[in-house]
């Protein structure tokens, strides 16, 4: 027997996510839509912009509104780290599906338990996007060497398990140094700005600067061409790699190729895949797994990757 909400024409979908300032979070709008498209879905894609308090109130004015005009399911990637505990409690009492992205969370279990809606996570595989970003720096810097790490949010599972993933697979030759950012370009471009001005920074050595988020590195890399504009010692900057996560085909892969980026990792969008699964759910009853994980891989790959360091460094001089 199929839930009650099931016998609707047309599903209708809110998707929760972040910032429109990160191109990983516009590309998963973008699987979306897509997704929705092909599956005669009505999705609604509503951002955050970063700001937690915003997210929650925007998600229960979905779940508060007249029973005709609620959405059968709710996609959520949350800002903060608990991932919006009882706004999901809120979502399943008012027989609303629940999907969070990019967190594992306990309250799903019980949310399971307790409510006959479909709830469950689909994630990244952060640590292992740690772990290859741990193994890029050690195919870039074979002889070790000095990192600027700039993560996201303390808070968020996909900074900590991304942190514990690349110190796993690191040598012990390569030092690390880390700076904070907010996910965005504009996080990244105002914290590295801020360092070049301290003096301690014209006496640091850094080799490789490293970010949890291509829009992070990106922004990292135009302060670091910036000072080199305006002081001495340009060339110190802006022969250094930069690499990054996420590999969006039309920005961190299309930069690795330009040479803006050395390196990135790609995280496939998981907006399309949560969508594909609410449908099934709601659609046929069929019960999905509490927790999906995609994997990520290196982009380019690893061997290839260490082949263009060791080039890199022939050309110049070993330096």
């Amino acid at each position: 027997m199929g839930l009650s909400f099931c016998s609707m024409e047309r599903l209708r979908v809110v998707v929760s996510l972040i910032t429109q300032d990160n191109d990983f979070q516009m590309e998963q709008a973008v699987a979306a839509e897509e997704a929705g498209r092909k599956l005669g879905v009505d999705v609604q894609v509503v951002f955050a912009d970063n700001d937690s308090i915003q997210q929650s109130q925007q998600i229960l004015g979905f779940i508060q509104t007249n029973s005709q005009a609620r959405p059968d399911g709710i996609i959520c990637e949350p800002v903060g780290g608990p991932g919006l505990p009882q706004v999901a409690r809120a979502a399943a009492a008012a027989g609303i599906a629940w999907v969070i992205m990019n967190r594992n969370v306990e309250y799903i279990k019980e949310l399971r338990k307790n409510y006959e809606v479909p709830c469950f996570a689909v994630v990244s595989d952060h640590l292992e996007i740690g772990k290859i970003q741990g193994k890029q720096l050690a195919a870039l810097l074979p002889n070790g060497g000095s990192v600027l790490y700039i993560q996201g949010p303390a808070e968020t599972d996909a900074c900590k398990l991304r942190t514990a993933g690349l110190y796993d697979t690191k040598p012990e030759t390569i030092q690390i140094k880390t700076m904070k950012g907010s996910w965005t370009e504009a996080s990244a471009f105002k914290a590295v700005n801020s360092w070049l001005r301290l003096s301690t920074s014209q006496q640091a050595h850094i080799d490789v600067i490293a970010a949890q988020n291509d829009a992070m590195a990106a922004g990292a890399k135009k302060a670091f061409q910036q000072f080199s504009d305006e002081e001495a010692g340009r060339e110190r900057w802006t022969a250094v790699p930069f690499i990054g996560v996420d590999g969006v085909p039309k920005t961190g892969q299309a930069w690795v190729r330009n040479g803006t980026l050395t390196a990135t990792v790609i995280a496939p969008p998981l907006a399309g895949t949560a969508l594909e699964m609410l449908v099934r759910a709601l659609k046929t009853g069929t019960v999905q797994p509490e927790l999906t994980s995609l994997t990520p891989r290196s982009y380019p790959d690893l061997q290839q990757l260490a082949k263009s360091a060791v080039k890199q460094a022939h050309v110049g001089g070993g330096a």
